[in-house]
């Protein structure tokens, strides 16, 4: 792709552990909207990739670049308010906390920048009805299912209007139908809020919902040819999911997964 129009791009990405190298002169880039699977074994560095990508960790070397302006030279404060308010986090577990409710949990990331209690969670209840999580308000971390909590953590990421979202192995603890339905409903909600999608997964039926895929092996990257996700779910007895809406506020009613879906 031309990272010239990439709203986050890294050229040149070295990493090295001790004497094992975890990335080897990586160029990639993502843009607004779009939706960037990254696959590889494990031990590949793609891990590696999107946390310095993401500002977790910096590179040996090469540049990482948010709209244009280098973030890998930021100190770690600058870095960690990066992450809160201009990227957004979905994790395998969701690490959820489990002393909140799901509408603090999701609030948290506004709370931290100094939104008060009330206006956060406020806004973070605006995600429940979109993202199908009415009524579970205020329902801890343990009283959830394993597809509500990853929800809840797509809320989380989403709160804070980011540009990018960083989700890593994020359907790896669900089953294959919970986790393809919270892939569509990720792909989908970030594509229409405009934010771009860096997903690392195992999974290639995961990687068929993205925009586009690539491979990493031994530090390296390769663009990776593979089915883009048509938006209907063509399985023996299958049927149409409910697809996203497109966030706070736009409307009642279950649309299709095909509406959703260039």
């Amino acid at each position: 792709m031309n990272t010239s129009s990439a709203v986050l791009t890294g050229s040149g990405l070295f990493k090295s552990y001790g004497m094992a190298r975890a990335l080897a002169g990586v160029d990639i880039g993502v843009m607004a909207g779009e939706s960037l699977a990254v696959m590889g074994p494990s031990g590949s560095g793609k891990s590696t990739l999107l946390h310095c990508l993401a500002g977790i960790e910096r590179p040996d070397s090469g540049e990482v670049l948010l709209d244009g302006e280098r973030i890998d030279q930021l100190r770690e404060p600058a870095r960690s308010e990066l992450r809160r308010t201009a990227f957004g986090f979905v994790f395998q577990s969701g690490q959820l906390l489990p002393e909140l409710p799901a509408d603090e949990n999701v609030a948290l990331p506004l709370m931290l920048g100094g939104t008060t209690r009330r206006a956060a969670v406020e806004q973070a209840r605006q995600w429940f009805g979109p993202l199908g999580l009415q009524g579970l308000e205020g329902r801890r971390p343990g009283q959830l299912s394993g597809g509500q909590a990853q929800r809840v953590a797509i809320a989380r990421a989403l709160v804070g209007s980011p540009k990018v979202i960083f989700a890593d192995e994020p359907t790896g603890a669900l089953d294959q139908a919970t986790g393809m339905e919270v892939i569509h409903l990720l792909t989908d909600v970030s594509r229409s809020q405009g934010a771009a999608l860096v997903l690392v997964t195992h999974d290639a039926n995961v990687a068929r919902w993205c925009d586009r895929t690539v491979q990493v092996r031994d530090g390296r990257l390769a663009e990776a040819h593979t089915e883009a996700h048509t938006g209907t779910d063509t399985r023996p007895g299958a049927e149409t999911r409910p697809g996203a809406k497109a966030g706070p506020g736009t409307g009642t009613g279950a649309e299709t997964n095909a509406g959703y879906r260039r």
